[in-house]
């Protein structure tokens, strides 16, 4: 069945329909959900809050650009209004922008997804948003500036101090290795 049909079904409210899309993107979409959230119950809550957003938006696509990006916007945009509302601080407004460091990639090519993906998660709420929405989304800094109702300097050095923090976790991980051998 395309997406057109399934968007079709969705819109006349066929719970059949409404199934096959959440069966066919709540997989990649939870990944997603993942990514923003603290743990995999809360991730599940948004997934669900996401999913009922979709269904209750779906006639507003469009079909201009994928279906799946439109519900990965969704996800995203209901992830972090869940979990922006608690993080807004003064100090996140007030970061000064700092350099950005250098990336070593020989150190992430052996490292998997899956432990990558874990130290993205320990990284603070702020900077892991926006190096999610940044690094893993695509978002531009302008982008990200709007949905999260910050400065544009601040997406940038939220993402720069995310990067550097990633870094020294990764060194650190090489160094022990280094040392057990």
């Amino acid at each position: 069945m395309s997406d057109e049909e399934l968007i079709k079904g969705c819109v006349k409210g066929n719970e059949k329909y409404q199934f096959e899309v959440y069966k066919r993107y709540s997989p990649k979409m939870f990944g997603v959900c993942l990514r923003y959230c603290a743990n995999r119950e809360e991730a599940q809550d948004v997934l669900q809050d996401g999913f009922i957003k979709v269904f209750n938006k779906i006639d507003t696509f469009r079909f201009t650009g994928s279906f799946e990006g439109w519900i990965r916007r969704i996800m995203i945009n209901t992830a972090i209004r869940n979990k922006y509302i608690h993080f807004r601080s003064h100090e996140l407004n007030n970061i000064d922008i700092i350099e950005p460091p250098s990336v070593d990639e020989k150190i992430t090519s052996d490292l998997s997804y899956t432990s990558l993906m874990k130290l993205v998660n320990e990284l603070p709420h702020g900077y892991r948003i926006v190096f999610n929405m940044f690094a893993i989304e695509g978002y531009s800094h302008k982008e990200i500036s709007e949905m999260l109702q910050i400065q544009e300097a601040t997406s940038r050095s939220q993402y720069l101090r995310a990067r550097k923090m990633l870094r020294d976790k990764l060194e650190k991980i090489e160094s022990n290795e280094f040392k057990n051998k």
